[in-house]
């Protein structure tokens, strides 16, 4: 098992290349099911999570090729049961159900199960598939989705935390090739559903509104094959973005849209920070020590709860007390206790995290608990005293790609170890 070192108190200059949006790709690439066709998918980013979509698309009978960040997928003759042994080391591998149901009216998956921020269910997926017709029973830790035919319906997708994306995506992918109209209400607006509606239109479906919280589908026969390149990640991106704000003089994103990212860059100017857009790059130009802010995570186009961890790191050493309300997944701030064994000073009450912000941090061990809280410890190396130690460094390879090279090719000083 890796870990990584970070050696602090190194500045950061530079450019780096964003890489294609792991939530884009692991909908687009399930897409690739609904189809008899090859499909070319460019800018698939080399994760862990994508090699687990990969291997459960070759477990149902799918052909895969994968070079350079380019992925053809060829599911001419396909199973629908994917088993415990590949769904259980990826949540979202949960989104094979609604190509599956679309083009096979059934699909059998293991059930993913909580996570470390919290239970995670998909009942709305379920509620979506309802509205097309389709029933669902729960078997020895396997949901297992079935309809004689797929026919048009109403749903409103909005849970108690707000929209559901991978269940917007998932009821998007089955309703493509249901009979008549189907109206997902209260959809999720992010732009990693824009992606796979816009995949999903180059095969053939009939998709209007995905952006918005209303997305109608007209229903066709049949899906063919289509080539499509995933958007840039924002939270990659963004996790940069606050890397230059940490540690960086000047800091420069490729391969972004800036649009994506106006949540993350509208706090972090006002933390202080000087950004400047220019096509398809954004740079950033460290000022000091941050000015403390107010932060609410809220669905997209708020500010993401995939920062939320970052923007702590960030946050722990600026002028004044901080505010971060995690609406979303209101237990995920494992990240907490271990950027306190580095002096940060940072109290929960409830969904809330105060933060002062504190004049130094001190390299320590800390363990990561999940994909952004790792990233968030590895910010806070940046900017700490001494070497940082992040374990279980796996969480990391989960969502983004050489990270550690990356930063380094910034001027960071971070190196990969067998533990």
């Amino acid at each position: 098992m890796d870990k990584i070192l970070v050696h602090g108190g190194q500045s950061l200059s530079g450019t780096v290349k964003i890489s294609g949006s792991k939530n884009s790709a692991l909908p687009i690439l399930a897409a690739t099911l609904l189809t008899k066709e090859p499909c070319v998918i460019h800018h698939v980013p080399d994760l862990s999570d994508i090699h687990y979509m990969l291997q459960i698309l070759s477990h149902l009978g799918a052909q895969v090729e994968r070079a350079s960040g380019v992925v053809t997928v060829q599911a001419e003759k396909i199973g629908t049961e994917a088993p415990y042994e590949i769904v259980r080391k990826m949540r979202a591998s949960v989104c094979v159900l609604g190509p599956l149901l679309g083009r096979e009216k059934e699909a059998t998956v293991s059930l993913p199960g909580g996570c470390v921020i919290g239970d995670r269910p998909i009942d709305l997926h379920l509620k979506g598939f309802e509205a097309l017709g389709a029933m669902h029973r729960i078997e020895q830790g396997n949901v297992k989705v079935f309809a004689g035919q797929l026919v048009g319906g109403v749903v409103n997708l909005r849970g108690k935390l707000g929209p559901t994306v991978l269940g917007t995506d998932n009821v998007m992918m089955a309703a493509v090739l249901a009979e008549g109209t189907t109206v997902i209400d209260s959809a999720a607006a992010e732009p990693e559903v824009v992606d796979l509606a816009n995949f999903l239109n180059a095969m053939g479906a009939k998709i209007e509104g995905a952006g918005t919280r209303r997305i109608v589908i007209e229903g066709v026969k049949e899906l063919h094959g289509a080539e499509h390149s995933v958007i840039p990640d924002r939270i990659e991106a963004g996790t940069f973005l606050v890397a230059g704000a940490i540690a960086g003089k000047e800091v420069t994103l490729k391969r972004v849209d800036a649009s994506h990212l106006t949540a993350v860059t509208d706090a972090l100017v006002r933390s202080g920070f000087a950004i400047t857009v220019n096509g398809d790059s954004v740079t950033i130009r460290g000022n000091g020590d941050p000015t403390a802010l107010e932060l609410t995570t809220e669905p997209y186009p708020g500010f993401p709860t995939d920062m939320q961890a970052q923007m702590c790191a960030l946050l722990s050493k600026a002028r004044g007390i901080s505010v971060i309300t995690e609406t979303i997944f209101p237990q995920r701030y494992m990240h907490v206790s271990e950027m306190k064994r580095m002096g940060a000073d940072i109290s929960l009450n409830g969904p809330t995290a105060i933060i002062k912000g504190v004049e130094r941090l001190s390299g320590a061990p800390v363990m990561a608990s999940d994909l952004r809280a790792s990233a968030a410890l590895v910010l806070a190396g940046l900017k700490a005293d001494g070497v940082t130690e992040v374990n279980r460094v796996y969480h990391i390879d989960r969502g983004y790609e050489l990270i550690d090279e990356k930063l380094n090719g910034l001027g960071a000083n971070i190196e990969r170890m067998k533990a």
